[in-house]
């Protein structure tokens, strides 16, 4: 055993003395000391020795396989040394330049409308995106199978309660955190909920099954309506750097009585019409309205007392009108050509 450890290692070393390329170095390191290789193989043989045979062929093989991991080292920098030297290169010469990464379309508006919101003293809360019935549906004045549940449809979680009913989804829309702050914070409330949203959604370029809300919420005593568009237009001022031209139309929405949407003209068709606004020239984006006394009762607070308006915005829409954007499905499609451009 000795004898073959002893000739194994003059031949290793004898190999090296001849190598002038690292690949050529590599496989020779793998053939001889890799997991199946030349040395390891007469490793496996000490299992047939005796206690002391052990020791002694044990203690030799360690000694011999550093000297030639330290042979293998000496001699790869001994070539590395030599390609710098053939190849003339200048180690001081700078490295390939690393793009820096940048943050999204979506993220920079998020950013800006936070901003604005806390300027104005608002709250900017987060809210589990995993949902129960109770707080997307119910709570929100739409108990089960009332018709309005039909106005948003939704990807259920393929699980049941104790009662043997579906009541996770994921969120169809933020307004859930609305009651979850009132009950939290109670009155009076100023907050705004940015997040992701999931609708089982037929996709084409004004529709997405993954995209972007901005809940807001105010209750207070003596809110009206002229609050509520108030800092509407004070968002999309902010946003937009400019007056934009709007229209105030009646909506239904469950969670609010009375309920208005509020449209901006399109900004990529300039109002004649193209798929983006549906050839409609406007393009919702505030469906908005004053907090039904329902969604009051169950964040715990007195609809006689106080009031409140809540609205919720479309968030991916308003980018797609900022940057002229005219496709939805481009902010999740990972397409670097679309990223880079912001």
């Amino acid at each position: 055993m000795q004898n073959r450890l002893q000739k194994l290692k003059q031949e290793i070393f004898d190999k090296l003395a001849e190598i002038k390329h690292l690949d050529v170095l590599r496989d020779l390191e793998v053939k001889y000391l890799g997991r199946k290789g030349e040395f390891t193989k007469i490793l496996r043989c000490l299992k047939d020795l005796t206690i002391q045979e052990k020791k002694e062929i044990g203690k030799l093989a360690n000694e011999i396989k550093k000297d030639l991991q330290e042979k293998f080292e000496e001699v790869k920098n001994v070539i590395t040394k030599n390609v710098i030297k053939r190849e003339k290169l200048d180690v001081t010469l700078p490295g390939e330049k690393i793009e820096k990464g940048h943050l999204h379309p979506i993220t920079i508006i998020q950013n800006e409308l936070e901003d604005l919101f806390i300027s104005m003293g608002f709250m900017v809360l987060d809210g589990p995106e995993l949902e129960s019935d109770y707080y997307n549906f119910e709570a929100l004045n739409i108990p089960k199978h009332h018709p309005a549940r039909d106005m948003q449809d939704t990807f259920y979680i393929d699980k049941k309660n104790k009662k043997q009913e579906y009541d996770l989804v994921m969120r169809t829309h933020t307004s859930p955190v609305q009651v979850r702050a009132m009950q939290k914070y109670g009155a009076p409330l100023r907050c705004v909920v940015p997040g992701k949203v999931f609708r089982n959604e037929a996709l084409d370029a004004c529709h997405e099954h993954t995209f972007y809300q901005l809940e807001g919420l105010m209750i207070d005593e003596n809110i009206s309506i002229s609050n509520l568009i108030a800092v509407m237009k004070k968002l999309l001022n902010g946003i937009f750097k400019k007056e934009m031209e709007t229209r105030v139309r009646p909506g239904y929405f469950p969670f609010v009585e009375p309920g208005i949407e509020l449209d901006i003209k399109c900004a990529i068709c300039n109002g004649k019409g193209c798929p983006s606004c549906k050839n409609s020239g406007w393009l919702e984006l505030f469906p908005a309205g004053m907090v039904h006394p329902n969604v009051l009762i169950a964040g715990n607070i007195d609809p006689k007392k106080y009031s409140g308006f809540a609205f919720g915005l479309g968030l991916t829409r308003l980018i797609m009108m900022k940057y002229g954007i005219n496709d939805i499905r481009l902010f999740n499609s990972g397409d670097l050509r679309f990223l880079e451009q912001f």
